[in-house]
C-alpha cells in the first residue's frame, strides 16, 4: 500500500549545484517522520518541493496517489500540505489572531468563520492569551508556535515542520514535542527537519537521512543511531560505539 506521501526519484539542481538527487521514500498516514542530515544535505530543498514551492527537475511527488509536484504552493496547500519555515515568518504588524486567520481563510470563506477557526487553533497551540497582541511582541518559542498555528488553520493532512524545536530550552523543546504529538493525535501526518537529536529521535517513528543531496539510509531511530555512515556523516563521535 502506498503511503499518504510518496517521493519518487526526485532530483533538483540550482545551476550547477545538485540539491536533491533521486530521492525516494514514502510517509504513512498518521506517521511522524524525521528528516535529518548535515547542513547542505538538501532537507529544505526537499521541503520546498513537497510544498510546491519548487518544481523537481526529475521524479514526482504524490499526495494520496495524486501527483502534486509542479502544481505550485497554493494548489498543494488546498490539497492538504502545510509547512513552517526554518527562519520564522510572521506578519509582524498584525495581531496573533490575524496571523492565524490568514491560514484559516484557505478553508473558510467568511470573516466570522476564519476568526472562529483561528481562535480555536490558538487555544490548541497554547497562544490564546496572546491573540490580540502584535505578532512582533512574541518570544521566539511563541513565534514558532504561531507558525504551527497558522499552518494548522489550513486544515492540513500533511504538516512539514522545519526546525521547530531548534534553539529552544529543554523545557520549551519538551512543550514543543507535546504539541507535535497532539497534532498527530488529530490525524495529521508530520515530517520534521530537526538537528536536536536527543529530542527528535524519541518522537519520530522513522528517519530519512540525507547527505550531499542523496538518501543515505532510512530506518527506525534505534537503527539510525548505530549506522556507521550516519555517525560518520552527521551524528559524530557522541554516537559512535565504545571501543
Amino acid at each position: 500500500m502506498p503511503g499518504l506521501l510518496e517521493v519518487l526519484r526526485v532530483s533538483k539542481a540550482f545551476g550547477g549545484v545538485v540539491a536533491n538527487a533521486e530521492i525516494s521514500f514514502d510517509v504513512a498516514a498518521g506517521e511522524i517522520l524525521g528528516l535529518i542530515g548535515p547542513n547542505g544535505a538538501g532537507k529544505t530543498s526537499l521541503f520546498n518541493a513537497i510544498a510546491g514551492e519548487v518544481v523537481p527537475d526529475e521524479g514526482e511527488i504524490r499526495l494520496d496517489g495524486e501527483r502534486v509536484s509542479g502544481l505550485g504552493p497554493v494548489a498543494c496547500a488546498m490539497r492538504g500540505v502545510a509547512r513552517t519555515f526554518q527562519v520564522v515568518r510572521s506578519f509582524d504588524s498584525m495581531t496573533v489572531l490575524e496571523n492565524v486567520m490568514v491560514g484559516a481563510f484557505a478553508r473558510q470563506g467568511g470573516m466570522r468563520a476564519a476568526m472562529r477557526v483561528a481562535a480555536e487553533t490558538l487555544e490548541f497551540c497554547g497562544l490564546a492569551a496572546r491573540a490580540d497582541r502584535p505578532a512582533i511582541s512574541l518570544s521566539p518559542p511563541e513565534k514558532r508556535r504561531l507558525e504551527v498555528a497558522r499552518a494548522l488553520a489550513t486544515a492540513p493532512r500533511l504538516l512539514l515542520l522545519d526546525e521547530m524545536l531548534t534553539g529552544l530550552t529543554p523545557t520549551e523543546a519538551q512543550e514543543g514535542v507535546a504539541l507535535v504529538r497532539a497534532v498527530r493525535a488529530r490525524g495529521v501526518t508530520i515530517i520534521m527537519v530537526e538537528h536536536v537529536m536527543e529530542v527528535v529521535l524519541p518522537l519520530v517513528e522513522r528517519v530519512v537521512v540525507l547527505d550531499l543531496g542523496r538518501v543515505l539510509t532510512i530506518g527506525r531511530p534505534a537503527e539510525i543511531v548505530r549506522h556507521p555512515e550516519v555517525i560518520r556523516a552527521y551524528l559524530g563521535d557522541k554516537y559512535a560505539p565504545a571501543q
